[in-house]
């Protein structure tokens, strides 16, 4: 486990040493609490991410941790947000560009102002991830048995998932008069992203336990838009932090290289092999930050609360599969 994480942290303590040169103990504390919220935030999607990972090819795994770091870094927690604000108060994706490097307030403020469509896309998307999760018909390991097993049996109508999403869609776009069109589309885009990347995975799916060329390569797009749909409400808090977009974008970064990090450690140990039911706690925990974000539609829920819904879940899955597996160690 050290030597996993040797290199990222050896990086990330280099990092900070720059950063505290360049804008003193403000800057360097900051910094600090950005890498902290990003890993809180995202803890559940290494869990979710180390499972599709498990299927792609090794060259494929290792472009993940370098390609995909830099869409990561560029363009969720830079080029997504610009293009989401741009399109939510019609200006160019240029001028807010602009913005985001000379007047970080006012692009923080125009950030904010597109909050309801970063919630809505990111909700129902995540919300997607969980609902398909749990409503699958020919899912056999169950952490929460009396709710999971009956979520199991639903799986039998066909589509369900996007039936209940789109019914909880409509009822918070109602909900929220003002925002009802930027909701719906916005909501509509992220299920729709959901169910087409879904689709493109499941053409490549073959009966190998690893995909290979252009299965690994849509898989590979699929857990960037996953990690798209998580790293919207950091980026949002992340503007509750600070204004100053070097900082951010530096904090941000650092987070999401920890969290990849970890992703190919649980995949390279077959950790959730080992640990049963860490995967439907990180599934519970993304139907938590999914609920957080569409409830924020239309009041407020503070950082510190989306980010103990993934620690609280994915750490009482941890503790059940400690415990199932000294059970069966006894009885065996």
């Amino acid at each position: 486990m050290y030597k996993a994480f040797f290199l990222p942290t050896l990086i990330s303590i280099l990092i900070l040493i720059g950063v505290f040169i360049w804008g003193g103990l403000h800057a360097f504390v900051l910094t600090t609490l950005l890498v902290i919220l990003e890993v809180t935030l995202s803890f559940d999607n290494a869990v979710v991410n180390a499972k599709i990972l498990a299927k792609m090819s090794e060259k494929w795994q290792k472009r993940f941790l370098t390609w995909g770091i830099l869409v990561a870094v560029f363009g969720t927690r830079f080029v997504l947000p610009i293009i989401i604000v741009s399109v939510s108060v019609l200006v160019s994706p240029w001028v807010v560009a602009k913005l985001a490097f000379f007047d970080p307030e006012a692009y923080g403020h125009l950030l904010e102002g597109a909050h309801h469509a970063i919630a809505a896309f990111g909700g129902s998307f995540l919300l997607m991830v969980s609902l398909k999760y749990f409503f699958d018909d020919s899912k056999d390991v169950h952490w929460i048995k009396v709710i999971e097993k009956k979520l199991s049996a639903w799986g039998r109508i066909e589509a369900i998932e996007i039936g209940i999403s789109l019914i909880i869609l409509l009822t918070l776009a109602l909900l929220v008069p003002g925002e009802t069109a930027t909701i719906l589309v916005s909501g509509l885009v992220g299920i729709v992203l959901f169910i087409a990347m879904q689709g493109i995975a499941n053409a490549f799916a073959s009966e190998q336990a690893t995909m290979v060329g252009a299965g690994s390569a849509a898989l590979f797009v699929y857990l960037n838009v996953l990690d798209a749909a998580f790293s919207l409400d950091g980026v949002v808090g992340a503007f509750a932090i600070t204004n100053e977009l070097a900082i951010i974008i530096i904090g941000l970064s650092i987070g999401a290289y920890f969290v990849r990090s970890m992703t190919v450690y649980l995949v390279q140990k077959k950790t959730l092999e080992t640990l049963t039911y860490l995967e439907q706690g990180a599934h519970w925990a993304i139907l938590g930050l999914a609920i957080a974000m569409l409830v924020s539609l239309f009041r407020e829920v503070p950082e510190v609360i989306t980010g103990l819904v993934g620690i609280v879940f994915v750490g009482s899955a941890y503790w059940a599969s400690i415990r199932a597996q000294k059970a069966a160690s006894l009885n065996a």
